[in-house]
């Protein structure tokens, strides 16, 4: 699957309302998808997402719901949780943000370019933004197995892309998730087979 960026959308991508504990039942609950289920076509699929959403993201979002209670992380957030979790919690905490970040980095009819600070920022630190996909691209493709391929910056704002194998997340580096790509084959399987370029 070619990793085709649909759109970094900015204003839901770090949304922490969405990210971390619900208020009411202090559970962890999926981030709301803010399209339907078959906008993201033809690049992903309606049964793609229903699936990856539906099945995969709500498993880690039991799970973890699950795993923490009675532990000093029943209370947390979801980026403490990752922060400072291993084993099975963090696996799940991890799996349940990085989601939470990739579901909310699509829209519909998305594409194009990054526009403003982001763009700025790419610019800067990759030369274009199609040096910047190529490298991101390749990235992607180089994990080995299960894993994510992100886009981060550090407290300066300087942008780095990071391969992190199963779980993994920026946050445990002290850098900040912009754009996170899941290349788990749960997330293109069904419409690429085994074609991740």
């Amino acid at each position: 699957m070619a990793l085709t960026m649909l759109s970094c959308n900015q204003s839901n991508a770090n949304n922490k309302d969405q990210q971390t504990k619900n208020s009411v039942d202090m559970k962890f609950e999926k981030v709301a998808l803010p399209y339907a289920t078959d906008a993201l076509e033809p690049v992903i699929s309606k049964q793609t997402v229903e699936l990856h959403y539906g099945k995969h993201h709500q498993a880690y979002i039991d799970n973890l719901n699950k795993l923490i209670v009675g532990t000093k992380f029943e209370n947390a957030d979801l980026e403490t949780i990752v922060k400072e979790s291993d084993g099975a919690i963090f696996n799940n905490a991890g799996q349940a943000l990085n989601h939470n970040i990739y579901f909310t980095s699509f829209k519909k009819n998305g594409g194009g370019e990054p526009k403003g600070k982001l763009a700025d920022a790419i610019n800067e630190q990759f030369g274009s933004f199609d040096k910047f996909k190529e490298e991101f691209n390749a990235a992607g493709v180089g994990v080995f197995g299960s894993g994510w391929v992100w886009l981060a910056k550090d407290g300066s704002g300087k942008l780095s892309i990071l391969k992190e194998s199963n779980a993994g997340n920026p946050l445990t580096s002290g850098l900040t998730p912009v754009l996170g790509f899941d290349v788990w084959e749960h997330s293109y399987y069904l419409d690429y087979q085994n074609r991740r370029a």
